[in-house]
């Protein structure tokens, strides 16, 4: 599984379910394509998993991750740091290959620049793939 799919799928499917796959980061995800499955019922909150059908909380998922994990870690501003908090491999060559994945153009050699971007394009990702995402995350 690619790094990308592996960051959707933890966040998403938090209980090991296979529904969530990271779309191809060349074809974004249209979240129009998924028919709403109750009008202008609530959306399901916290750990669900995606299996209402609803948006999982990307934001409450992560949040509890965190109470749960001994390390204080941002995961909200910095994509070494939501990578951690996965378990996922947050060294230099794993950023790198996520960036190939992305197609970041940049320089991966400046990683505070790419990992500003990295992080904004997994958050976008996580939408794209039926998360919900708090606005003050959004680009």
């Amino acid at each position: 599984m690619s790094l990308l799919g592996s960051i959707v799928s933890k966040i998403l499917n938090p209980f090991g379910s296979s529904e969530a796959k990271a779309a191809p980061a060349d074809k974004p995800a249209s979240t129009e394509a998924q028919p709403s499955s109750g009008g202008d019922a609530p959306a399901s909150t916290a750990t669900g998993g995606g299996t209402s059908g609803g948006p999982v909380d990307v934001e409450a998922v992560l949040n509890d991750m965190a109470a749960k994990n001994g390390q204080k870690l941002n995961w909200r501003t910095s994509i070494v740091d939501l990578m951690k908090l996965l378990d996922l491999d947050s060294s230099l060559h794993a950023r790198q290959q996520l960036a190939d994945e992305l197609h970041y153009s940049g320089d991966k050699n400046d990683s505070a620049s790419m990992n500003v971007w990295l992080h904004k394009q997994v958050i976008k990702k996580l939408e794209e793939n039926g998360g919900k995402v708090p606005a003050d995350l959004k680009d």
